[in-house]
């Protein structure tokens, strides 16, 4: 089969890049995919919504709770459904749930041991619900009141609004308000939230560490126990644009998706070593400096976007594993998953940009004592773009000293001495469809010149800084460093000669039929994914038989996917799909003249069983 990487610099699919290209056309890549139920409505508005709840009331409504996620701006939503309600003919009486928070030093001593100390990014999972920010007398006062108020003559309306209203459990009807964490970072930096019941001003690195782990775990908690009893479900997104669908809509939606390839919605950030290739290919913001990262499919922050004539509504991807964890990963990697999806992709850009930060990841038995993880950040590099003279750091030098190497960089720390990297840790030149494995332990970096499509477990947050090139964040902060806790993990005998026997994938025919082949590019111990990568001219077919599979198309134009229940999806070059383990029979079908190559990611049998679910090197 023939290479497709193209020259011609008007066409933007490109692989490899000329070296003077500065210029990046966009792509067909699609920054808000959407997925279109057969059955259900979608919603809009807070008239529409008055509406619904007005009617509700006919048959007997007289409690309704309306429980949200952390950073839902409750007093938009109190002050413009109230509105609505007055003008259609209907007052309510609406008690906020706010004024059952616990103090604020309460609610800080109940959860300081998990929060790391003085650790600027780390601490470790939260293992119980929200009732941990409440007091607990006001809590049991209030849902007596609940009980008070749904004996209330007909026509009468309370509504207990606000985070933890659905731990009151008596209610008449439930709302619940999602929003996705990416919008929940955005407005903390925009001064609009801060973490629950905190007074004080933090940094975002203090404010995302509580909420990573002991907000969104608790929060979570709630939402998977909620799911099945939610009556209304609104998109918390931007109110200003209210969307909302019946609670039994949501749960059809999500049963449908659960056996159909789909896309979730991926968000991009800038950096300090950040490049300008996504910036053009996928047309985001140019009064941005750059962009670093696309984070492609990392569950814990993307959302799913549904669309019905004309009105869309999102809600967190972990909302359709609460409920359809077993159709979606299938039953045997839920048994070991649970409800989290085990396999993250994202986006590195450094083309023209600079060279990532050198890094390791924390080893097996560290992350599940340090942080409470139950898996560990085990990583590969796919090169899908590239410029000539392009370089993956991987390793260390035949003749690295570790405590010379551990030297330089805390002196670097002390001083703002620079450091020669390449006297330390190896480097790879990296071209497109080069793929790097990067187990725990192994110092790493992209150089600059790649568009890394990195594969991974999904813990996405454990990296451990060495040395950062004495950068600072977009907002002027020198990044943390954490030598001590990255040479707790550096595995040292990961050198040149080793890394090049045993990490750069070699790949392997596994079959072929007419016009397609399957290679097998990574399937070793190291982790409990494999990935191959399948190229096809016309079309390639297969059946998920229960397993679930993440593909991305990594050369070619565009693809359709007809799969089992009728519903045909397309894919565009670089983008990201779910392949979920109910969908059976799958069809991709090449919509361009020349080759196509997908990247296909999935657990390996016998996980949990014949074999371990992690690292069996400690």
């Amino acid at each position: 089969m023939r290479n497709s990487s193209n020259t011609s610099t008007g066409n933007p699919n490109l692989n490899l890049l000329p070296h003077s290209m500065n210029e990046y056309p966009k792509g067909a890549y699609e920054c808000f995919p959407v997925f279109t139920p057969t059955i259900g409505t979608i919603k809009s508005g807070f008239h529409n919504l008055s509406l619904e709840i007005i009617d509700k009331m006919k048959n007997g409504l007289r409690v309704l709770m309306v429980e949200g996620y952390h950073g839902v701006d409750w007093d938009y939503f109190y002050n413009e459904l109230n509105k609505s309600l007055i003008k259609n003919g209907t007052s309510a009486e609406w008690i906020s749930l706010n004024n059952c928070l616990a103090a604020e030093e309460i609610i800080y001593q109940r959860i300081e041991s998990f929060l790391g100390g003085d650790d600027r990014i780390f601490g470790s999972r939260f293992p119980c619900g929200p009732e941990v920010f409440f007091d607990y007398k006001k809590l049991a006062d209030m849902r007596i009141e609940a009980s008070v108020r749904r004996g209330s003559k007909v026509g009468t309306l309370t509504i207990f609004y606000g985070l933890g209203a659905g731990l009151l459990e008596l209610w008449d009807e439930l709302f619940y308000i999602d929003i996705p964490k990416d919008m929940i970072q955005n407005k903390f930096r925009q001064g609009k939230i801060r973490n629950i019941a905190i007074t004080k001003e933090v940094d975002f690195e203090e404010f995302y560490k509580r909420a990573y782990f002991v907000e969104w775990p608790a929060l979570n908690r709630l939402k998977q126990r909620l799911l099945p009893s939610i009556d209304c479900f609104i998109d918390g997104n931007l109110l200003e644009q209210l969307s909302f669908m019946s609670g039994s809509d949501l749960r059809a939606a999500l049963h449908e998706i659960s056996e159909s390839p789909f896309r979730v919605r991926p968000w991009f950030f800038p950096g300090p070593w950040g490049g300008k290739f996504m910036q053009g290919h996928m047309a985001l913001d140019q009064d941005e400096p750059n962009y670093a990262w696309s984070f492609e499919l990392i569950v814990p922050e993307n959302g799913i976007c549904f669309e019905k004539d004309g009105n869309r509504l999102e809600c967190t991807f972990d909302t359709l594993m609460f409920q359809e964890n077993e159709r979606t990963l299938g039953k045997e990697e839920a048994k070991h998953f649970k409800y989290e999806w085990p396999i993250r992709f994202d986006y590195l850009d450094t083309i023209d940009g600079g060279n990532l930060s050198i890094q390791v990841h924390p080893r097996q038995n560290y992350i599940l004592k340090e942080f409470g993880e139950t898996y560990t950040q085990d990583e590969t590099y796919y090169i899908t773009v590239a410029k000539p003279d392009a370089k993956v750091y991987i390793g260390l030098t035949e003749d690295c000293d570790p405590e010379d190497f551990r030297n330089v960089l805390e002196e670097s720390m002390r001083n703002g001495k620079e450091v020669d990297i390449d006297k330390y840790v190896n480097w790879e030149p990296s071209k497109p469809h080069d793929l790097f494995l990067i187990p725990n332990g192994t110092v790493h970096c992209s150089g600059k010149g790649n568009l890394v499509l990195e594969i991974s477990a999904t813990p996405y947050i454990f990296t451990f800084k060495i040395y950062d090139y004495l950068r600072r964040d977009l907002e002027g902060i020198l990044r943390p460093i954490n030598v001590e806790r990255g040479f707790d993990n550096i595995r040292f005998e990961r050198r040149k000669n080793w890394i090049k026997e045993n990490l750069i994938a070699k790949p392997v025919t596994i079959t072929e039929g007419s016009n397609w082949k399957e290679e097998s590019l990574y399937n070793k111990p190291y982790s409990f994914y494999n990935i191959n990568r399948v190229e096809f001219k016309s079309e390639y077919t297969f059946n998920t038989n229960g397993k679930s599979y993440t593909i991305n198309l990594v050369e070619g134009d565009r693809i359709n996917i007809e799969s089992q229940n009728g519903r045909v999806a397309n894919l565009s070059f670089l983008e990201t799909m779910i392949i979920p383990a109910a969908t059976g029979n799958v069809k991709l079908i090449n919509q361009s003249n020349r080759s196509c190559k997908i990247v296909k990611v999935f657990v390996k049998d016998g996980i949990g069983k014949s074999l371990p679910l992690n690292d069996p090197i400690k």
